[in-house]
Formats: C-alpha cells, sequence, structure tokens
C-alpha cells in the first residue's frame, strides 16, 4: 500500500512526491491565521496554494479542512502517512509526537544536515562564515566549478529605467473562494495586517515556472548591479521576486541552480550576475535553513546589544501614512500593499530603524516572519537576530547594520523631497536615522568600542564632544518618525 504523502503549505512543488501515483493528503488549518496577526497577501497566499495544489492533483489528493493539524489528521482513515521533514521546529516536534507518522529526510534544500554540520564542526572557531560556507556549497554541488561560456557577454549597464515587470499571475475560482473565506474569517475576529489586493505571487509550479524564465532573460543579466538602490519609481530592481515561490516549495534550488548556470554557459548573462544571485541562493539561503536546526533554539534570545524596547503600533500595524521620513514611509507602505520589499529595505531602511531604536530583537523577527509573504522562522531567525539586529554576535559572522542617513541618501532618490535633511542629527529638520544611529552609538558605546567598522564613527562622536557639541543630545531617542 502506498503512503500518503503529507504535504505541508511549503512543500507544494512536484519535487516533494516520488511518483504521479503517489496520494496525497493535504490540511488546511484555520488555527494557524488565528494565532497570530498575518499580512492578508500571505494568508491569501497560503491558502490558495494549498487549494491549487489540491485541484491539481485531482482524485489523488485529500484536501482536510480543521483548526488544527491533530485535528485534521483524525479525519483521515486512508491508511499510513508520511511527511518530509517540516520547515520549522514546531512542527517538527508536532509530527515527531503523532504514532505512525513516518518522518522523511527534507527536501527542498540542497545541502544535507551531516554534511552541514561536519563543515561547521572541522576544526572551526565561531563566527561561522557565509562566504566559507558558500566555497563549500559550491564545490560539493560543483556548481560554477566546469565549462567556460560559449561567449564572455557584455557587461550589462545598470538600468535607467525599470525593468520589464514579470508576467501576472491570474486569479481564478479557487482564488475567488479564498478570499470570501478570509473576509469572512476577519468578521469573525480573526485579525490581518496589510491591505488585500489582487495576488501578485505564484501558488502553483507553472505559475513559479513563468516567473523564473521571466528573471533569467529580463532580470539576471543586471543582477549584483542593480538590485540595492532605494528607487521609488522601482520597488523591484533585480530581483527574482522568486522568494516566495522557494518558500512555499514551488520551485526546486537545484531546477533554479541548473537554469542559471545554463544561462551563463551559453554567454547570455555574465558570470559576476550568476555568481551573485548564486550567492545568495546556495549561499545565504541555505546558510540561513542550516543554521536555523545547527543552533537549535538556543540561537533566539542572547541579546548581544541590549534590545528591550517593544515595537510601536504604527510599526507593528505598517501605518505607513503616519511616517514623515520618506524612505521609511516608502518602505513600510510597500510592505502594507505587497507584502514585499526587497533585502536592503529590509536591512538598511526596516531592520536599521529597529536596531536604532532598541526595539526586541524576538518581536522584530515575528514581525517579519509574519508581515512578508516570503517570510519564514528559519528565514527570519538568523537574518532578524544575527544579521540585522546584532543580538547574536558570537554564532556567525555578521555586523550590525547601522547606517546614519546620509549613507541612505547615497544609494538612491528616496531622500529627494523628504522633510528632512540627512546630514543633521538634531533640530526639527534632522533625519531620523541620522539621530538614531547616534542615539544607537551612545547606546552601546561600551561594546561597540572594539570594533574596527565603527572606530571612525565613535572617533567622530568625541571630536564633536571636544568641540562643544552634547552627545547625549545628538543620542536622543526619536519617536515615530
Amino acid at each position: 500500500m502506498l503512503h500518503h504523502r503529507w504535504l505541508f503549505a511549503d512543500q507544494l512543488g512536484p519535487h516533494f512526491l516520488d511518483d504521479d501515483r503517489q496520494p496525497v493528503l493535504l490540511i488546511e488549518t484555520k488555527g494557524i491565521f488565528r494565532a497570530r496577526p498575518m499580512h492578508r497577501q500571505k494568508a491569501h497566499l497560503i491558502l490558495s496554494a494549498l487549494r491549487h495544489r489540491a485541484a491539481e492533483l485531482g482524485e489523488r489528493a485529500l484536501l482536510v479542512r480543521a483548526e488544527t493539524f491533530r485535528e485534521g489528521l483524525r479525519q483521515v482513515t486512508t491508511g499510513p502517512v508520511e511527511v518530509c521533514h517540516p520547515t520549522s521546529r514546531a512542527a517538527l516536534r508536532f509530527v515527531r509526537s503523532v504514532d505512525g507518522l513516518t518522518v522523511l529526510p527534507p527536501r527542498g534544500f540542497l545541502t544535507r544536515f551531516d554534511d552541514f554540520t561536519e563543515w561547521a564542526d572541522r576544526g572551526r572557531r565561531a563566527p561561522l562564515r557565509v562566504d566559507d560556507f558558500y566555497r563549500f556549497a559550491r564545490k560539493r554541488h560543483r556548481i560554477l566549478t566546469s565549462g567556460r561560456p560559449a561567449s564572455a557577454g557584455r557587461a550589462t549597464p545598470v538600468p535607467t529605467a525599470p525593468l520589464p515587470p514579470p508576467p501576472a499571475v491570474v486569479e481564478d475560482d479557487i482564488d475567488a473562494g479564498v478570499r470570501r473565506d478570509l473576509d469572512r474569517w476577519a468578521a469573525e475576529g480573526i485579525r490581518f495586517v496589510g491591505r488585500d489586493a489582487p495576488r501578485a505571487y505564484p501558488v502553483t509550479h507553472a505559475e513559479a515556472t513563468a516567473r523564473l524564465r521571466h528573471f533569467l532573460t529580463h532580470r539576471l543579466p543586471a543582477y549584483g548591479r542593480h538590485r540595492e538602490a532605494l528607487r521609488p519609481d522601482d520597488p523591484t530592481l533585480a530581483h527574482s521576486l522568486l522568494s516566495s515561490s522557494l518558500n512555499l516549495g514551488l520551485l526546486d534550488p537545484a531546477e533554479v541552480v541548473r537554469a542559471v548556470e545554463a544561462r551563463y554557459r551559453t554567454g547570455q548573462v555574465p558570470r559576476s550576475a550568476a555568481e551573485a544571485f548564486l550567492r545568495q541562493l546556495v549561499g545565504w539561503r541555505e546558510f540561513l535553513w542550516q543554521l536555523y536546526w545547527y543552533f537549535a533554539p538556543a540561537y533566539r534570545g542572547r541579546d548581544w546589544l541590549p534590545a528591550t524596547g517593544p515595537l510601536p503600533d504604527w510599526f507593528r500595524d505598517l501605518d505607513a501614512d503616519t511616517v514623515r521620513a520618506r524612505c521609511l514611509a516608502d518602505t513600510l507602505r510597500a510592505v502594507r500593499d505587497t507584502g514585499w520589499a526587497h533585502q536592503t529595505r529590509r536591512l538598511l531602511v526596516l531592520g536599521n530603524h529597529a536596531l536604532q531604536q532598541g526595539w526586541r530583537p524576538d518581536e522584530l523577527t515575528a514581525w517579519f516572519r509574519d508581515s512578508f509573504v516570503d517570510g519564514t522562522d528559519w528565514v527570519m531567525n538568523a537574518t532578524v537576530v544575527g544579521m540585522s539586529q546584532y543580538a547574536d554576535l558570537a554564532r556567525i559572522d555578521t555586523r550590525p547594520y547601522a547606517v546614519d542617513g546620509r549613507h541612505l541618501a547615497d544609494l538612491g532618490a528616496d531622500c529627494a523631497g523628504c522633510r528632512y535633511r540627512p546630514e543633521q542629527a538634531v533640530g526639527p529638520d534632522a533625519c531620523p536615522f541620522t539621530g538614531g544611529f547616534e542615539a544607537f552609538l551612545d547606546r552601546n558605546r561600551t561594546r561597540l568600542a572594539g570594533d574596527p567598522r565603527f572606530a571612525a564613527a565613535l572617533a567622530g562622536r568625541d571630536d564633536r564632544a571636544r568641540h562643544g557639541a552634547a552627545p547625549q543630545e545628538e543620542a536622543r531617542e526619536h519617536a515615530a518618525p
């Protein structure tokens, strides 16, 4: 008898099944939306992806709707059930607690747990470095290690206008049903954040593959040279917009790697672009996944930098209209309206502001997980706690992503038309990020004193103090900008 393969909502691609005869169990739980406020578009994406997968599989699929996973499993009477290793610790604890449920190794990632552990433990001193891991992973999986491109290709200039938008996804009757259910749940008291909008992200393997093809043709050639600016006229830059598809399990990373390598070897993209993208996919994405399990739950809560402030309501509720600093308002508005912002806006605008204000890293991590359509525990844990908030210094090689308004002004056009002046730290026109950076330095001066990356900034504060400026005044905490 074939086991039913239980697929979680982030295991929906064909690579999570072994053949085209295998019966499938899908459980849609209302409880996960009741547990915490989630972005409305993320909730729509999860439900739509589950229901579309059930429709694709037809009679092979059993779609169960229940309040909890345990309640859903009680409705299954069709024989033995197996499940691939889940992507969260809570889900793994649950599946291991279910009698008779077989837990298979994880899928949807390139590197095995034991391979990572061997690499991390092999005479290695902390902190772990993504560059070291990327070199290890490239060699282990033979990525960009052989062959030469058909032609060297011409360097791709940074585009002066937005790149072609990705192909639109078309809502159908399934999406209409999802929207009706979410409207009803909201009326019943289940709370969502963000705004509803026509579905903008793939929910099927076919839709995700179309997005991948578009990225390979129109955005990958510019990747690495056009992905970090702050441009209000081009919120996506050269980013792939594939993160939600990868995190729903609609795309197999191995499939994406092969496609990128093929474009490089046929001379359609420069090596610099292919390398930059694969470093994110094979380097950071795999690194974050492995760190989540390697450090177990002790990774959170170390708080190397003191940060105990709660998230304010305007930030938690994505209330961009109350924010006057243009870069922060634009970024928060993007999250509110689309559930997405590129990495520079996440780290150097949202995370940077939270770091400067001293907000709690665990609350910020949960906010990122729930407010972004691609948010997951395993991504946001190390990204927010380790990278953005410098709250676990000893574990991975990182630095505080703390910069002032002048640095943000150098990244793009957000400062144009803003009521604040990035060069000012005090006064009515002071940039909240410049004053916030001073607050960050003042609050953490003792712990940052030995960090060479902050030596110049700290020396500048000493020089200003000697000339009569009051660092404690410059370092005042800012309210909502």
